[in-house]
């Protein structure tokens, strides 16, 4: 599943998708990872607006003693799975969101040696990763992303790919019917996609 990602410069993210801060935010990191912030635009008032928040929802485990642990951010969501365990949100078209995202990586070889893959879109400096979002008493206002089944020729880097969603269907994501959803759980053919591979250990965070 996707744990890293670039979503570009903000001005790009503001021009690239027509959208407007809310309010006054720190740029945030490069590279964003579980629990980190990130960049999510949404509709509100039938406008496109930009907002920062925590990518992961919070999930508190039990420990052997049936004691609360720390919160464990879960960024991905399963596309098979909105119509389940996510239904909550991805049935209400106000908790859908556009993740602006310009590459994301994968750790690929073998346990303790994986290297970061990095993926984006040949024909886009910039693409929309379809989310969710929703408030949280842990973090506040945070999101996750919908991801699908890789394509083929893609499968070797990992089996799950995230959702990218074209400009002609963000609106759909952001205003349909869940029914009306399905047809985006397909991946990208994997010969739009620029593959990146590097020798940087997956486990070093920057």
């Amino acid at each position: 599943m996707c744990n890293r990602y670039q979503p570009g410069e903000r001005t790009r993210i503001e021009d690239h998708f027509a959208a407007k801060r809310l309010r006054d935010y720190n740029e945030g990191p490069p590279t964003v990872h579980p629990k980190d912030p990130g960049w999510i635009v949404r509709l509100a008032n039938g406008e496109m607006v930009l907002e920062q928040m925590t990518w992961g929802f919070p999930v508190v485990l039990r420990g052997k003693q049936g004691q609360p642990l720390k919160p464990k951010p879960v960024n991905n969501a399963r596309f098979d799975k909105l119509g389940a365990f996510w239904k909550r949100w991805a049935d209400q078209p106000g908790n859908r969101c556009l993740i602006p995202t310009a590459r994301f990586a994968e750790a690929v070889g073998t346990p303790g040696k994986m290297t970061e893959t990095w993926l984006s879109l040949k024909d886009a400096p910039l693409f929309a990763w379809a989310g969710l979002w929703r408030s949280s008493d842990e973090w506040g206002d945070c999101y996750t992303g919908v991801m699908t089944n890789n394509a083929p020729g893609l499968e070797h880097i990992h089996d799950r790919s995230p959702v990218i969603l074209l400009p002609d269907q963000w609106d759909i994501w952001l205003r349909a019917s869940l029914d009306d959803l399905y047809q985006f759980d397909r991946p990208i053919p994997a010969d739009r996609m620029a593959i990146e591979a590097t020798a940087e250990l997956w486990a070093r965070r920057k």
